[in-house]
C-alpha cells in the first residue's frame, strides 16, 4: 500500500500518523524526513533523484507499506501524477497547499489567481504569465527563484512581490518587496512568490478559478477599436492570423507595426503577454486607449524595427503588420514558434517567403479577400468586396510526439463492421 502524505509543518496526526507508523519504507525530501518520526526499522530514502526514488517504490510493490512525504497538497504539481504514471494507485492524505498558505499570509483571495510552476520547467513561461496577469503565484526552484523572476520582470512590468519562504517550517519568512530589491537579496528554498499588480490584487468576483475563461469570440469588428484612416487589420484577416499565431497563457507575442493594436489586444485576450511596437507616437496613444478599453495587459513600445526589437524578450509568435524583408527576417530570427506577415503588394510575397525560409521556418501563404453583406436601396443587399490581402507565415518544425509503447497484454478493441461494410476491403 502506497500512501502519499502532505506535510505543511504541522504534526502528523490521525490517519497520516497511523500510516507513517506502519511504513517499512518512507520517501521524502531531507527536510520532511527530519521533521517527522520515521518508525524504527523503516528504511528512509531522500527524494533528491525522483526517478531513483520511484524505482525504489516500484521494487517495494507487495512488500510492505510505503509512505511518501510531500509538501502541502501532493496532488497539486506534486508526486501523485508521477506515481499514477508508474501505474500506482496511492492513498492521498493532503495538507494545506503552499499556494493556499502563501495567499493566506498575504491576506488575499486567490480563486482569481493564475498558478504556474517554474520547478523543472521553463522560467520564461512563468515570467510571461506574470506579465499578462495581475495576480500570479509562482512555484519556484533553485535557479528559478525570486531573484531570477525579478530580473526578467524589472523594470518593464510594474509588480510587487510577496516572497514566502519555508511555509509552515521553522524558518518561515514572508517578505514584501519590489522586483528591483528582490534581485539583490538572497532567498531560502523552498519558497513561493506571489507576483501582484497592487492596483488589482483583490480582483473581481468570478465563476472560474485559475486561468481566465478566455474570450467569447475573436476577429472583432473594425468598429470595436479606435483607428486612424482605416489603419487596422481587417477582422477576416485578423481571425486567420490569430489561428497561425496561436496565442496562449505563457506565450510572448510581438505585434510589430501595431497600428491600432487590434492584433495585440486580441492576443492579450487569449492570455498571452504582448508587446505592441509602433513608431508613430499618435498611434501609440491610440493603442493605449484601445488597451484600456479592453482591460488587458499590452506593453506599448514606441520604436522602429528592426533596431527596436533588440531590447524585447524573445517571442513565441510575431505578427508583422509593417516593414520589409529586413524586419521580417529579424523577427523570424527571434521567434520560437511562428511569424505571420500581412502584405498588400504581391511583389512583396516572394521576398517575405525568402526571409522566413532563411531563418529555418516552414512557410506558406494565402490570398484573402472577403466580400461583406452590404445594403442597397429597395431593401436588397449585395456583397461588396474588401481589398485583397496576402497573408504569409512561417512555422518552426515541432518535434514528433512520442509514441507510447503498447502493453504486452493490452487487449485491442475488436472493430465490428457497419451494416453493408466489407472489412476486408472487397467492393
Amino acid at each position: 500500500m502506497i500512501t502519499v502524505v502532505g506535510y505543511d509543518g504541522t504534526p502528523l496526526a490521525g490517519e497520516a500518523g497511523e500510516r507513517l507508523a506502519q511504513a517499512v519504507l518512507v520517501v521524502g525530501g531531507a527536510r520532511h524526513l527530519e521533521a517527522v518520526a520515521v518508525p524504527p526499522g523503516a528504511r528512509a530514502i531522500v527524494m533528491g533523484n525522483v526517478t531513483a526514488a520511484l524505482d525504489e517504490i516500484d521494487a517495494m510493490e507487495g512488500g510492505g507499506d510505503v509512505v511518501v512525504l510531500a509538501s502541502g497538497d501532493p496532488g497539486f504539481f506534486g508526486i501523485v501524477r508521477a506515481l499514477r504514471e508508474r501505474g500506482h494507485t496511492p492513498k492521498v492524505i493532503p495538507a494545506v497547499s503552499s499556494v493556499a498558505q502563501a495567499f493566506a499570509r498575504a491576506g488575499l483571495p486567490w480563486d482569481d489567481a493564475v498558478v504556474v510552476s517554474a520547478h523543472g520547467r521553463e522560467l520564461r513561461r512563468a515570467v510571461n504569465a506574470c506579465r499578462a496577469f495581475p495576480k500570479v503565484a509562482v512555484l519556484t526552484a533553485p535557479g528559478a527563484g525570486p531573484a531570477e523572476l525579478a530580473r526578467e520582470l524589472f523594470p518593464q512590468t510594474p509588480r510587487s512581490f510577496v516572497v514566502c519562504e519555508d511555509l509552515g517550517g521553522p524558518n518561515e519568512r514572508v517578505v514584501h518587496v519590489r522586483p528591483a530589491e528582490a534581485t539583490t537579496r538572497p532567498w531560502r528554498d523552498p519558497n513561493v512568490v506571489l507576483v501582484l499588480d497592487s492596483r488589482r490584487a483583490v480582483g473581481e468576483r468570478g465563476w472560474i478559478a485559475g486561468t481566465p475563461a478566455g474570450p467569447a469570440g475573436w476577429g472583432l469588428t473594425e468598429e470595436a477599436f479606435k483607428h486612424r484612416e482605416s489603419l487596422i487589420t481587417k477582422p477576416e484577416v485578423r481571425a486567420f492570423a490569430l489561428a497561425k499565431l496561436g496565442p496562449r497563457v505563457g506565450d510572448m507575442v510581438w505585434d510589430v507595426g501595431a497600428g491600432s493594436g487590434s492584433v495585440a489586444i486580441e492576443c492579450a485576450r487569449f492570455g498571452a503577454a504582448v508587446v505592441a511596437l509602433e513608431r508613430d507616437e499618435a498611434l501609440c496613444k491610440l493603442i493605449r486607449a484601445n488597451v484600456r478599453a479592453y482591460g488587458v495587459k499590452v506593453a506599448v513600445s514606441r520604436g522602429e524595427a528592426p533596431g527596436a526589437l533588440d531590447h524585447l524578450p524573445d517571442p513565441d509568435a510575431v505578427f508583422v503588420g509593417g516593414g520589409g524583408p529586413e524586419v521580417v527576417r529579424a523577427c523570424a530570427a527571434r521567434a520560437l514558434r511562428s511569424v505571420v506577415v500581412t502584405l498588400i503588394a504581391v511583389e512583396r510575397v516572394r521576398p517575405t517567403l525568402d526571409a522566413l525560409r532563411a531563418e529555418g521556418l516552414i512557410v506558406d501563404a494565402v490570398h484573402l479577400q472577403a466580400s461583406r453583406l452590404s445594403p442597397m436601396p429597395g431593401d436588397v443587399h449585395r456583397f461588396a468586396a474588401t481589398n485583397p490581402v496576402y497573408l504569409v507565415w512561417g512555422m518552426r518544425e515541432e518535434p514528433p510526439l512520442p509514441v507510447a509503447p503498447e502493453e504486452p497484454n493490452e487487449r485491442r478493441a475488436e472493430i465490428a463492421p457497419l451494416p453493408g461494410e466489407n472489412v476486408g476491403g472487397a467492393k
